[in-house]
C-alpha cells in the first residue's frame, strides 16, 4: 500500500513589528503557497531517485515550522493553588473549555511558549556546522529564546533519531541530507520557590518542537500503523496498542552514539522521579505538529515505564493523529491526560489514516460511521484505521478578524494556535474584541 501526502511549500515570509492603539502588531505576508506531492511505500528504505526529488524541496520545507517574532502574552499571575489537578485535566478539564476558563487559558499559553523556545533554540540552517543541534546553553536558552524569569531550570536535551536506512552513496551528498539524529527538545523543572507555590506543585515540562529536518519529513509519512510492543494483543485477542510507524521509529530508534529519544526521557524522568517524586509533582509534556505527536508517545511510555508515576498531562498544539483505538484506550486506563488544542482549518490535524467511530460529535469529515461489522474488520486490518485522543479545544483561524489570509502554512505555524486561544470565548463567541499580541497576517 502507498501513501500520497500533499505538503504545501512554504514561501518567504516577511516580518514587520508597528504598532498600533497600543496593540503590538505582527505584520506577516505570505506568499501563495504551492502544493507537491509525495510518495512513500511502507518500507522504510529510501531510494537514489526518492532521496534526489527529496532533496529539491526539503530546504524549504525545513523552513515550515520557522519560528517568528514573539508577541506579548499577559503575563499569568493568578495562583492555582488546590485546584492545580483540575487544571492539568484530572476531570478531563469539564466546565473549563466552553467558555474557556481565564487559568486555563493563561496555562495553554505558557506550555505553548515552552514549545516556542523549542523552536527559537534549533539551528535550522542547513550550510551551518551545527545545523540540527541547540544554539544556546542549558543554563541559557530560556532567556536568550524569549522566556525569562520562568522558574524554570533546563536540565536535559533531548534528540530524536530516524530509524529510516540510508543508502551508502548517501555519504556523497550534503551532510544534511543524511541528519539522522537532531536536537527536538528539553526537559526543564520548575525550581523557583514563588512559581512552586503559585502553581500548586512542582512541575516538569518536556518540550518539543515540530517537523525540521528531511529525515522526520520522511518518517511523517510513513503512517501505517505500527504496534507499540511487538507481538502487542489486546485481550479480546485483536491488535494491541498501534500508533503511526514514522513517530514510533523517531522515538524509538538510537544509533551507536545516540540514544534513543525514549531512553533519554526515561533516564531523566527516573531521575527526577528519584529527586522528588515525595512532593506534589506533576509532568506536563507539550509540543507542535510533530512534537504533539511525540509528547503523546512519551506520556504513554512515561505511564507504562514507571507504575507510581504522577500525573502525567499532555498539552498538544496542531497534532496529527498518533494511535487506534486500543491505543487510546490503553492512554484512558492510564490515566494519561491529553488536552489537544486543535484549529479546525489546520490540515494536520486531519491526517493521517481515518477514523471509524460511531461518535461523529468531534468531526464529521472524517468519520465513517453505520458500516457493517464485516467492513469495519476489513478496513481495520489495513493499519489506517486510526482514533482521536483525548479531550479537544478546537478553534477556527476563520473566526479570527485579525488574519487576513488562511492557507495551510498560516494555519499550522505555532503562533497562530497561541493567538487563537489567547482570543477564543466560547462556541457562541469565538473570538473576543480586545486580544493583546494582535496578528495581522495578509
Amino acid at each position: 500500500m502507498k501513501l500520497a501526502a500533499g505538503f504545501a511549500r512554504p514561501s518567504t515570509v516577511s516580518i514587520t513589528p508597528n504598532n498600533l492603539n497600543g496593540h503590538s502588531i505582527i505584520t506577516q505576508k505570505i506568499n501563495q503557497t504551492s502544493r507537491t506531492c509525495c510518495t512513500l511505500t511502507a518500507t522504510p528504505r529510501l531510494g537514489e531517485k526518492t532521496l534526489i526529488d527529496f532533496n529539491k524541496q526539503v530546504k524549504n520545507w525545513e523552513r515550515f515550522l520557522d519560528p517568528v517574532e514573539h508577541y506579548p502574552i499577559t503575563p499569568r499571575t493568578v495562583k492555582l493553588g488546590q485546584r492545580w489537578k483540575e487544571y492539568q485535566g484530572i476531570r478531563n478539564w469539564d466546565g473549563l473549555l466552553d467558555p474557556l476558563d481565564e487559568r486555563l487559558r493563561g496555562e495553554i499559553l505558557r506550555y505553548g511558549e515552552f514549545v516556542e523556545a523549542a523552536y527559537k533554540s534549533f539551528d535550522f540552517d542547513p550550510s551551518s556546522p551545527t545545523y540540527a543541534t541547540c544554539r544556546f546553553p542549558k543554563s541559557s536558552l530560556l532567556d536568550r529564546s524569549g522566556l525569562p524569569q520562568t522558574g524554570y531550570r533546563i536540565t536535559r536535551n533531548l534528540r530524536a533519531t530516524s530509524g529510516i536506512q540510508l543508502p551508502r552513496w548517501v555519504d556523497k551528498a550534503p551532510s544534511w541530507v543524511a541528519t539522522q539524529s537532531s536536537w527536538i527538545g528539553y526537559v526543564a523543572v520548575c525550581q523557583d520557590k514563588n512559581e512552586i507555590a503559585r502553581l500548586g506543585r512542582r512541575d516538569v515540562v518536556i518540550a518539543f518542537r515540530g517537523t525540521a529536518t528531511g529525515l522526520e519529513w520522511l518518517e511523517n509519512i510513513r503512517a501505517t500503523l505500527s504496534p507499540v510492543h511487538e507481538n502487542a494483543q489486546s485481550s479480546s485477542g485483536q491488535p494491541g496498542p498501534m500508533v503511526e510507524s514514522g513517530f514510533l521509529s523517531l522515538y524509538n530508534s538510537s544509533t551507536a552514539t545516540s540514544p534513543s529519544l525514549r531512553d533519554l526521557v526515561r533516564d531523566e524522568i527516573k531521575r527526577l522521579l528519584q529527586s522528588y517524586g515525595n512532593e506534589p509533582l506533576s509532568i506536563t509534556i507539550t509540543g507542535h505538529s510533530l512534537g504533539a505527536a511525540l509528547a503523546t508517545l512519551a506520556a504513554h511510555d512515561i505511564k507504562t515505564e514507571f507504575k507510581r508515576a504522577p500525573l502525567v498531562t499532555v498539552i498538544s498544539f496542531g497534532g496529527p493523529r498518533v494511535g487506534n483505538r486500543c491505543f487510546r484506550r490503553q492512554l484512558e486506563k492510564q490515566g494519561t491526560k491529553v488536552l489537544r488544542i486543535v484549529n479546525d482549518d489546520d490540515l494536520i490535524t486531519k491526517v493521517p489514516g481515518f477514523v471509524i467511530d460511531d461518535d461523529m460529535s468531534k468531526n464529521r469529515d472524517v468519520h465513517v460511521t453505520g458500516l457493517p461489522s464485516w467492513i469495519r474488520k476489513r478496513v481495520e486490518d489495513t493499519q489506517w484505521v486510526y482514533a482521536e485522543v483525548g479531550r479537544e479545544l478546537r478553534l477556527r483561524s476563520k473566526d479570527s478578524p485579525h488574519l487576513k489570509s488562511v492557507n495551510v502554512a498560516t494555519c499550522h505555524e505555532l503562533k497562530t494556535y497561541l493567538h487563537l486561544v489567547n482570543g477564543f470565548v466560547s462556541s457562541t463567541c469565538p473570538f473576543r474584541d480586545t486580544v493583546q499580541g494582535v496578528l495581522n497576517i495578509k
